[in-house]
């Protein structure tokens, strides 16, 4: 995992075009404290910003289109036209989130400039930290820039959102997006994912995030995170209801034998995880590690056996996590599952303990490498002030 900053962003930029930028804009990642699934359930989340995320760089031009630089796809460049009308690109296909962004500011009436643009970051790829609503969020906030347009926060998580539902093709809801726009400092958002209103939800001073890399990289387009969403969705059609929220849990488990048991599973899981998301926010609210500890484990075992997202080397992690916490750490995959990231939440004095078990028999057991990452919840998407060098 690589340091970043902006003087290392500025370098970037100018080695790449022969000057420096403009401004640099920045956007963090995220990781989901509890609440999986839920966000295109129009459910409950506890997301928190993380001290990790993407940078953009940017200079404008006189041209019509955009010149843009992935320094961490070995400085592979594209020119994208400004234009709602893209098209996808095979031979860069990160350039897609670029080209999506650029469309659906297009098609919503946004002003857009030429530029020079160069992308980095330093989440892991494949983590399940949200890497693409990252970059979503810092490309808006440099675009607009370049443009001199403004946008609220909420607007721009669910640009970033359509850009990669409708362009990129993964069915992703609004929480990644909505975290990476507002996020605040020392703090998660328990986000209402209905009608995308916040709460903050202080973390108490002597309380840590943790988050360990599995070692097993996820994607979400490919895996079976859209067969997910597809099986909610008929759960809800069957009770005439437009999403999961509106179904009560009583009358979800009257239904059951009406129902194909994975469907059933899949509403199980999302609503028994919007429960919990509420009761977890007001453990942390509290600082009462006690309560909140066996509210992660309880969604983590409804991830394993409702939804079926983990995997054989995240049971293992979560495990140990949990068994060096001695009931002061609570500990659950997160984000959309089929590898990536483990997060536990305990105080500053545990977590060195939970550092050396992962050190010590999680590779051991699993033969996979573990990322270590201790992260600070910071705030959202910014950009520094355009002042031309």
């Amino acid at each position: 995992m690589k340091n970043l900053n902006d003087d290392l962003v500025n370098q970037q930029f100018q080695a790449a075009f022969g000057h420096p930028p403009a401004g640099i804009a920045h956007a963090p990642g995220r990781v989901n404290l509890i609440g999986e699934h839920t966000d295109y359930n129009l459910g409950f989340v506890l997301p928190a910003a993380i001290d990790l995320g993407t940078w953009v760089a940017f200079r404008p031009t006189s041209d019509d289109h955009l010149t843009a630089v992935a320094q961490d796809f070995a400085g592979q460049s594209v020119i994208v036209p400004l234009q709602a009308d893209q098209q996808r690109d095979e031979d860069a296909p990160w350039s897609d989130y670029l080209r999506g962004v650029v469309g659906e500011l297009s098609q919503r009436g946004y002003r857009l400039a030429g530029g020079e643009l160069l992308m980095t970051g330093n989440i892991p790829s494949g983590a399940g930290l949200s890497s693409s609503a990252s970059l979503e969020m810092a490309l808006i906030r440099a675009l607009l820039e370049l443009s001199g347009d403004t946008i609220d926060p909420t607007d721009a998580a669910l640009i970033g959102q359509a850009a990669e539902n409708d362009f990129v093709g993964c069915a992703c809801g609004i929480m990644d997006q909505l975290i990476s726009a507002r996020g605040q400092t020392n703090s998660a958002l328990l986000i209402d994912c209905r009608d995308l209103t916040s709460k903050p939800i202080s973390m108490p001073s002597d309380w840590e995030i943790l988050i360990v890399h599995s070692g097993v990289r996820r994607g979400l387009v490919e895996s079976e995170y859209n067969m997910r969403r597809r099986q909610c969705e008929e759960a809800a059609r069957h009770f005439g209801a437009t999403s999961l929220r509106e179904v009560k849990l009583a009358d979800l488990l009257a239904a059951e034998e009406d129902l194909h048991p994975n469907v059933f599973r899949r509403a199980r899981h999302v609503l028994t995880e919007n429960a919990r998301t509420v009761k977890a926010a007001a453990a942390m609210r509290e600082g009462n590690l006690e309560r909140l500890a066996p509210i992660m484990a309880a969604s983590h075992v409804s991830m394993r056996d409702d939804f079926e997202i983990t995997t054989p080397e995240i049971d293992t992690l979560v495990a140990l996590l949990q068994d060096a916490g001695k009931g002061e750490a609570g500990a659950r995959m997160t984000g959309g599952g089929f590898g990536g990231c483990v997060v536990a939440v305990a105080p500053e004095r545990v977590v060195p303990q939970l550092i050396r078990a992962v050190e010590a028999d999680y590779e051991r057991t699993t033969g996979c490498e573990p990322l270590i990452i201790e992260a600070r919840a910071s705030a959202g998407a910014f950009c520094e002030p355009v002042t031309l060098l």
